[in-house]
């Protein structure tokens, strides 16, 4: 399982997820994005844009389904 996760999401707090996705063991990853909220949206301070954000994100997705191809091999 991966779990992708803004930092600042109101709706899911961290403090929260952290403790599930560590009983879940190896089967499940968090990839945290700084500064992002539910809709993984930045504040235009943090230096990065919504496609930016995206690209972080897609190559978080890649990296975890390239991991679990690699398992089946």
């Amino acid at each position: 399982m991966l779990f992708l996760q803004g930092s600042n999401d109101k709706l899911a707090e961290v403090s929260l997820l952290k403790p599930v996705v560590d009983g879940l063991g190896a089967r499940a990853r968090l990839h945290l994005v700084e500064g992002a909220d539910h809709s993984f949206h930045v504040p235009a301070r943090s230096g990065r844009n919504d496609r930016e954000v995206m690209e972080d994100i897609l190559e978080a997705f890649v990296g975890w389904s390239e991991s679990i191809e690699a398992r089946r091999a």
